[in-house]
């Protein structure tokens, strides 16, 4: 029998958990982050469900865990994790992850106001901040996004015939804005946002399978933006992104931002340069830019950032027993 001990710091992004695991975490061979989700993912995935599912987590737990980066010019390495799995990227997690690092002394600037972090998707640059020690404001520079497929008519149980697209922005979001089958945000419930989601994931999976162009092991349907207008007038859009089996970010979401402008810049609604504010289901607001133009394969990008801030709540260690008949939490269905 063996009792393993964890130390988290706790947070939120704009109302979205962040757990960061500071200690405790499996020991990975000195290879690239990507490489390090692959071994995490196939050797310690019961580590993910301990610290996500209940009873230590619950159904919209997210979190990451530190390591140190791969690369010369990376000042900390992260791995994501939350209750849908071990993702390449995640926005708010990354403004949650880099607030308590700063803040708690885990990672130690080379320049004031900036860091590089190494994630499973690539190299995030980050420009932050702080006011004595509490950090104001993180804005990480998100890697290449793209629109993957645009105009896709989908046979939505409940809904019938959906037009959506499928973005690409750290993760895979199929965007949904309001239409003939659909009247929008203010005539949706959470229930039905939770209910409705898994439908629409599962037939966009079916019919478009998407894979990353350069790197096949970013693959999947994971995310599912439900798009309206805003109700803060300093925001241009409102969103509610279900991921999971049965979470709803309740920040702007910061990988799904990154896939909406890159959606909105290819449909000509955006431009590079832009501002874009983005609000959550709560009424929090991410404060994105279109930074510049990029590649991914042979699709048009955007290189996109995304602003938003962070708040510690609590230093935490958690205990995984295996005497523990829950020990690698659970889910209900």
């Amino acid at each position: 029998m063996a009792r393993n001990s964890f130390f988290c710091v706790d947070a939120h992004t704009c109302g979205n958990p962040v757990r960061v695991v500071a200690g405790g975490a499996p020991m990975l061979p000195n290879v690239s982050m990507a490489e390090k989700r692959e071994i995490f993912m196939r050797d310690h995935d019961w580590v993910r469900r301990a610290l996500m599912f209940e009873p230590r987590g619950h159904d919209v737990m997210s979190g990451s865990i530190l390591y140190p980066p791969s690369r010369d010019d990376c000042d900390i390495g992260v791995l994501f994790i939350e209750v849908s799995g071990c993702l390449p990227m995640c926005g708010h997690g990354t403004i949650g992850t880099v607030t308590v690092a700063i803040e708690e002394g885990f990672v130690m600037p080379r320049q004031e106001g900036r860091i590089a972090i190494e994630a499973p998707a690539g190299k995030i640059m980050i420009e932050y901040t702080r006011t004595g020690q509490y950090v104001d404001q993180v804005r990480l520079f998100n890697i290449a996004s793209y629109l993957h497929a645009t105009d896709v008519a989908l046979e939505v149980p409940e809904l019938g015939t959906l037009t959506v697209d499928l973005a690409y922005g750290g993760n895979y979001y199929v965007i949904i804005e309001p239409q003939a089958n659909w009247a929008g945000l203010d005539a949706m419930s959470a229930d039905q946002i939770l209910r409705l989601s898994p439908l629409v994931r599962r037939a966009a999976e079916t019919k478009l399978e998407p894979a990353h162009p350069e790197d096949g092991r970013i693959s999947g349907v994971s995310h599912v933006m439900w798009c309206d207008k805003p109700r803060n007038p300093v925001a241009h859009a409102r969103n509610a992104v279900f991921y999971g089996d049965k979470a709803i970010d309740r920040s702007p979401c910061g990988t799904g931002s990154s896939a909406r402008m890159a959606q909105l810049v290819a449909k000509g609604r955006l431009s590079v340069g832009e501002e874009f504010v983005h609000e959550s289901i709560i009424g929090t607001l991410f404060h994105c830019r279109v930074e510049a133009t990029s590649t991914v394969g042979n699709h048009a990008a955007i290189l996109p950032s995304v602003a938003g801030w962070a708040r510690v709540i609590g230093h935490n260690t958690i205990y995984v027993d295996d005497r523990d008949p829950l020990v690698h939490g659970f889910q209900l269905s």
